[in-house]
Formats: structure tokens, C-alpha cells, sequence
């Protein structure tokens, strides 16, 4: 925030104009308040008739990146005369950025802290072998017919790109690149050779410089989503219901933004080597494709079910309007996050998930709760999202869970930031964390024409 264009208020003028501009025609008010996010490759702002002229955005997007920083929100106060309070509010680098609005995201009270789903590694499978399908004579032979005039990768190239990655190679996949190393510019440039490539091997294939261990860390996430999420696997799964793997190696795109991956830690029922599918859409499980790479070059795909993550698991339970009624209904054992929404009754209490042993992430809406302060009995939680008033409660008593590696503030509706931000403040406080900065900068925008 030291560089010269974030910290001028010139910077922000055009903008603020606007935005004043867009306040006077659904207000006759004379002094108004906005606010908003600008981040380096979008924003929000309150601008609901039309939109702002591009420049005016650029241009501060522009002092953003010179400042080296992602995302910034603000506020600012307007009066009547055009004189002009802003404040910037962060970036901190224990907050992530909210989602369309100008009130901070998920508080990071633990540095590097992982949700729990990111954090799980895939259980052994005793006896996992390749599908009896998986015959690499004949991908090689059937490779080669479709693909004559391929330019295979060299032995040293394959061992290179296991040293990359440190995993060795499964026999179909070194396979299919001694046939063909998949690089664009052995094509030049002939989209119809292009064509027959992904036509003969199913996918676009990554080249071996592109070959990547889909851990679980190759998958995005925020924590406001990411602690609301469950990884399961039952036993008769033919994929782990993991957010990503060491032994998951992804080798192409389906043309759509799903990767293919081989997987060498299947599930319980799975196959060793079988061609599994990671969602763009999705940041939990996979879907089978295919028992093997064989299977997947000669359209023999698997019929079975295999995916893991399509149904919500039973550890994850939500409790309002269109969902389960009571929190009653919601605990059992295995319970490991409870969300609870919109709710048109009574407040709830929490007492039937006192004590159980796997809830970590707790959500509930603003006003849901009867007494906030039973959360100080929830001694496993690491995510907790609350509204303002639930968080003052917590926070007057001394009762914010020490557990916590993450947390939230619900906010709804244009609440002003200031508050929230100072709530944030109090929060990131009692671990010690970077706070969010406030910067005041004080100008004259003229007077409305």
C-alpha cells in the first residue's frame, strides 16, 4: 500500500465519481457511502444500470498491480460538497478476499493450516493389480497403427520426467509416449493431425514436460468451501473419494477442462492403473473412465460405478428450510461438518452435537442459533462461520474456540465493511495474525453536475 498511485487519492476519483453518479440516480440523499472490491483481473461495485467506463476501473487496477497487491476493498463516504473520505481496507495476508463483496473472506488463523479434506491422504489397498485388461503389446501395436508418423519420447526423456515427478511410470503410460511424445511442434501446426491425436488416444494428451501428480494441492479451494467438504470412500468404491492423490498422474484434458489422470491408489474395488476423470467443476473425487489404458485407447469404457464425491457424504449434514429439520436429525458419530441455513423457526440449539468426535467445521446462519455460546463446547472444530452478533457473543465471553484454524463472519445484505472489518481485527487478534490494514485517503470529487 506504500506505492505512490494506491496511496493517491487521484487514483480513485474517476471511479468514486461514478459510483456517486450511480448512488444520486436511485437516491435523492445528498452525502452517500459506497463501497467495493477491485482486484487485479475483476471487481465488484455497485453499479447496477450500466456499467462503469472501463478506464475508470483500469486505472486503479493498474496501481494495484505497480503495488503489487491482488485485491483491495474499500469504502467511502461522500459528502454532499464532493468531499470525500475512502478507505482502503487490506490486503492482510491471513484474509482471504470476499466472494462480490467488499467484507472480508475466510480469516486464516493458522498459517499454511489445511482443511481437513486437503489434509487426507488415500488408504492402502492390500492386493490392488492392474486390470486384466490392461495389455501394453496391444496398446502399442494399436498406438502405432493410429498414429504412423508419431515422434515417440526417448528413454532418457521418460526417465527425466519420472525423476520431475518422482514417481515411476506405470508400463501403459510409458507405453503410449515411447509411441508418441505428444509435443505440438512435431504437428506443425496441422490441426488435422491434431485431430487424429486426440481421436487415436482419447483425450489431448499432455506432453511429458506436462505430466503432473494431481495431489491434492493441484486442486483450488477457499476455506469457506473447502471446510464444508467430506472425503469418503466405501467399500465397494472403485475410485478414493479424495480431493487428489500422489499416486493420481494426470496426462490429458478430455477438451473441456477435465483432466485425465492414471490412478495407482484405486479404491477398494478399483484396478491399479485405471483411467480416472477430475472435474473442473468439482474439487472432491473422481470419476472411473476406464479399468485401464488399453481400455481407454479402444473405447472400452467402465460401466460400472466407480466415481466418488457425486452424493453428498453422510459426514456432511444441512440443516434448514429444504433439508434436514434438527440438528437431532443431523448428529451421529461420523459427523464432521453441520451447516445450518435459512430457518424459519425457532433459534436451535446445539447440545445433540455436543461430544461428537469428528465435527470440525461448523456454519450457521445469522440468528439460528439459541445460545451462541454452547460452541465453546464443540472442542474439535477448526472452521467456524458465524453472522456479527454470534461473534460478538463469542467474542465478549472469551469463548472462541482455540481449535479453530480458520474462520468467517456471515455478512448479508450492504452491511457497512467497518464493523465487519474491525470484527475481523478482533478475531485475527487472539492468534496473533496480520490484521487488516486500514488506509485513509481524504478528497474533493466536486460537486454532482
Amino acid at each position: 500500500m506504500a506505492d505512490a498511485s494506491m496511496s493517491d487519492f487521484a487514483t480513485w476519483a474517476p471511479m468514486l465519481r461514478s459510483l456517486r453518479a450511480e448512488q444520486a440516480r436511485r437516491s435523492a440523499a445528498g452525502s452517500v457511502r459506497v463501497a467495493g472490491r477491485i482486484g487485479r483481473g475483476g471487481w465488484s461495485l455497485a453499479f447496477t444500470s450500466r456499467m462503469p467506463p472501463p478506464g475508470r476501473v483500469k486505472r486503479v487496477q493498474s496501481a494495484l498491480a505497480d503495488a503489487g497487491v491482488d485485491d483491495v476493498s474499500f469504502t467511502a463516504d461522500i459528502e454532499a460538497t464532493g468531499r470525500t473520505t475512502l478507505r482502503l481496507l487490506g490486503p492482510s495476508p491471513a484474509v482471504e478476499p470476499g466472494i462480490g463483496t467488499p467484507h472480508p473472506g475466510a480469516l486464516i488463523l493458522v498459517d499454511g493450516a489445511l482443511p481437513e479434506p486437503w489434509r487426507r491422504l488415500p488408504e492402502p489397498v492390500p492386493g490392488a493389480a492392474p486390470a486384466p485388461s490392461a495389455d501394453p503389446e496391444l496398446l502399442e501395436r494399436t498406438l502405432r497403427e493410429r498414429l504412423p508418423h508419431a515422434i515417440g519420447a526417448t528413454e532418457e526423456e521418460i526417465a527425466a520426467a519420472e525423476a520431475r515427478l518422482g514417481i515411476t511410470l506405470p508400463d501403459e503410460l510409458k507405453v503410449l509416449y515411447r509411441v508418441t511424445r505428444a509435443r505440438w511442434e512435431d504437428l506443425e501446426g496441422d490441426d488435422e493431425a491434431a485431430r487424429d491425436a486426440f481421436m487415436a488416444v482419447g483425450c489431448e494428451l499432455f506432453d511429458l514436460d506436462g505430466l503432473y501428480v494431481a495431489d491434492a494441492a493441484s486442486r483450488h479451494w477457499r476455506w469457506e468451501f473447502a471446510a464444508t467438504e467430506a472425503v469418503t470412500t466405501s467399500p465397494d468404491a472403485m475410485v478414493q473419494g479424495l480431493v487428489g492423490s500422489p499416486g493420481w498422474i494426470a496426462f490429458g484434458d478430455n477438451g473441456g477442462g477435465d483432466r485425465l489422470a492414471v490412478d495407482l491408489t484405486p479404491g477398494p474395488r478399483g484396478h491399479q492403473g485405471q483411467i480416472i476423470m477430475l472435474s473442473h467443476e468439482e474439487s472432491v473425487g473422481a470419476g472411473l473412465v476406464a479399468d485401464s489404458l488399453t481400455d481407454l485407447v479402444l473405447g472400452r469404457f467402465g460401466a460400472r460405478p466407480g466415481g466418488s464425491g457425486v452424493q453428498r457424504p453422510p459426514a456432511v449434514a444441512r440443516v434448514n428450510v429444504a433439508s434436514l429439520s434438527s440438528v437431532e436429525a443431523a448428529a451421529h458419530p461420523g459427523l464432521e461438518v453441520l451447516s445450518i441455513g435459512v430457518w424459519d423457526d425457532a433459534p436451535l440449539g446445539l447440545a445433540p452435537v455436543v461430544g461428537l468426535p469428528c465435527l470440525r467445521t461448523l456454519t450457521a446462519y445469522p440468528g439460528t442459533l439459541a445460545d451462541p455460546l454452547e460452541i465453546a463446547e464443540l472442542t474439535g472444530l477448526e472452521y467456524l462461520e458465524l453472522g456479527p452478533q454470534e461473534w460478538r457473543v463469542l467474542l465478549d465471553a472469551g469463548a472462541v474456540p482455540r481449535s479453530l484454524s480458520a474462520a468467517a463472519i456471515e455478512v448479508h445484505g450492504d452491511q457497512d465493511p467497518l464493523p465487519i472489518v474491525a470484527l475481523a481485527n478482533e478475531i485475527l487478534g487472539l492468534w496473533g495474525r496480520p490484521r487488516i490494514v486500514q488506509t485513509v485517503l481524504e478528497g474533493d470529487l466536486g460537486p454532482l453536475p
